[in-house]
């Protein structure tokens, strides 16, 4: 009979982690089951040598026979069980088995237990377990009948009548189990595939959408900050100031890129950006206090910014307000305050629509697994904490 090429060492890919374990176990056990049915029929093999058993044929069968076993259990392990592995085996068995009647004397012939009726049983299940159907069916029949033609050649119609069922049982039973297996292995695979398409497809989304929002939040803080102070009078019409505090959004948002092209975890001074923060705001007086704190870049980012936009909510909402920025840092936490004296407001009347605290400030912390905490009410004034631990 023609083989099947040999297919790829075994593998459990990412892609088909079913499938890479179905190989995985269907080569080595089928490795084993060979050496270890191989070792102990060559012992059985030898301990019965009364006529008609001819040694001079029987002892150079069992040493080309234990060969193939660790050949075989070799091969199979580093490389994987292709069809012109099953092709050799199937090969050594028939022409073993078509030898019984000088191979196998005839008192233990009987009741299929003889080495060489193991031998057949082994290399049938083993061929339905590692090669498709339109193989290892035909392979498994190829072994059957020269198993019958043996025992029946040897005197014993009994037992070529008796191990021809059980191997023709053994040829479907395995089959079809090994079908089943393939068949939910498959189904399984897909299901996994389409579920980690899925995956990759929520995840380029997700990061879309974030990336959306946070390109809305520094044009927000920066360009729509500036457009806001202008209608709102904060910032006087074509002026210099009106000028300075444009060419100030263009470089901030020209390093905010640059920023995100640090490594994460390039350790960054958090007080030195807080420090820009304040000059991003010459028209508002700022009482800060600020010790040396470093954190990851994309933290150092996310607070700044987050403490610009607070600020910038004082310039735009409460002018003449005296603001504080305070900057502390225990083991793990690292905690920014900005406070201000203005009128406060009441956080449960603000329209959803609004970006300022719902995406610059808490948005904006949440990315990099921060908190921000606004405490305010009218006439009270407005207390914004920002904090960022390093403990999960």
């Amino acid at each position: 009979m023609s083989a099947a090429p040999d297919p790829p060492p075994p593998s459990a890919p990412v892609d088909s982690p079913a499938g890479g374990a179905f190989a995985f176990i269907f080569t080595r056990l089928p490795a084993l089951l060979r050496l270890t049915c191989g070792l102990a029929g060559a012992v059985v093999a030898l301990a019965v040598t009364t006529p008609p058993v001819r040694p001079v044929l029987l002892v150079p069968t069992v040493v080309v026979l234990t060969a193939w076993s660790f050949w075989y259990a070799a091969r199979a392990w580093r490389h994987g069980i292709g069809g012109a592995l099953v092709a050799g085996d199937v090969a050594l068995t028939t022409v073993t088995c078509l030898s019984v009647p000088v191979l196998v004397a005839p008192e233990v012939l009987p009741g299929e237990a003889s080495w060489v009726a193991v031998l057949a049983s082994t290399t049938v299940i083993n061929a339905q377990a590692t090669v498709p159907a339109r193989w290892s069916v035909p392979a498994g029949l190829v072994v059957t009948v020269a198993y019958a033609v043996g025992a029946q050649t040897a005197g014993d119609p009994t037992e070529a009548a008796a191990h021809t069922v059980t191997l023709l049982a053994q040829t479907v039973c395995t089959a079809l189990m090994t079908a089943v297996m393939r068949r939910r292995i498959a189904r399984a695979d897909a299901a996994f595939l389409a579920h980690q398409r899925l995956t990759r497809e929520a995840l380029v989304a997700r990061a879309a959408r974030e990336a959306e929002r946070q390109a809305n939040r520094d044009l927000h803080d920066t360009a729509l900050a500036t457009l806001t102070m202008v209608g709102l009078g904060a910032v006087p019409g074509p002026s210099t100031g009106l000028r300075e505090r444009c060419a100030a959004d263009l470089r901030t948002l020209a390093a905010l890129a640059d920023a995100r092209t640090v490594s994460p975890a390039t350790p960054v001074g958090l007080h030195e950006r807080l420090r820009a923060v304040r000059q991003r705001l010459p028209e508002l007086a700022v009482d800060a206090e600020l010790p040396p704190c470093t954190v990851p870049a994309p933290v150092a980012e996310a607070v700044a910014e987050s403490a610009y936009a607070a600020l910038s909510n004082v310039v735009r909402h409460a002018p003449g307000a005296a603001a504080t920025l305070r900057l502390r840092r225990d083991a793990h936490t690292v905690v920014v305050e900005v406070t201000d004296d203005g009128p406060g407001f009441d956080p449960a009347t603000v329209p959803t629509h609004r970006y300022g605290l719902r995406e610059s400030v808490r948005g904006r912390m949440a990315t990099v697994g921060g908190r921000a905490e606004v405490d305010t009410a009218p006439g009270t004034g407005t207390r914004i904490r920002l904090e960022w631990s390093d403990v999960d």
